[in-house]
């Protein structure tokens, strides 16, 4: 069996649609890369220690985030979308990709200030942009994963 078929690289893995497994993925890598935003943030020893690893898992959010989001046009054009879902999920590879972009370059910089040194009132500032820009991309993973889940569920939960 082939891994991936169908007209598009972003429609169906096994035989099974793509979406629904990426989007599992993008769920739980965005809110984790978040977290690890606000810990390199808030702690420079954690940074350290971690920044490379949540450097890591900021990236694989937007790649899981944009595969979501193509898998899903490909499922869409077959089942159809409500417009709120697509909307959202337009714009969760967006700020998917502005954290993996921002946590490479504050632990870029923030690598090189040696450890007994405290942070300069810059970084500091670019701590807050990075941790605003967590809280919103997990905001919007969140929304676009409830819209969605409610489309597939609503009317077929409880019963």
């Amino acid at each position: 069996m082939p891994l991936v078929t169908e007209s598009t690289l972003f429609d169906t893995v096994f035989g099974l649609p793509l979406h629904p497994l990426a989007v599992h993925a993008a769920v739980v890598l965005v809110p984790l890369a978040a977290l690890g935003a606000v810990i390199m943030a808030v702690s420079p020893r954690l940074a350290r220690r971690y920044g490379g690893l949540i450097v890591v898992a900021g990236v694989a959010s937007f790649v899981a985030s944009f595969i979501a989001k193509e898998a899903g046009e490909s499922l869409a054009s077959r089942l159809g979308v409500t417009a709120q879902h697509a909307q959202l999920g337009d714009v969760v590879p967006i700020f998917a990709l502005l954290l993996a972009l921002g946590l490479i370059g504050f632990w870029l910089v923030d690598r090189g200030i040696p450890g007994n040194r405290s942070r300069p009132w810059w970084l500091r500032v670019a701590a807050v942009a990075l941790i605003v820009i967590a809280v919103l991309a997990t905001v919007w993973t969140v929304r676009a994963g409830h819209s969605g889940a409610e489309s597939v569920w609503q009317g077929l939960a409880g019963k």
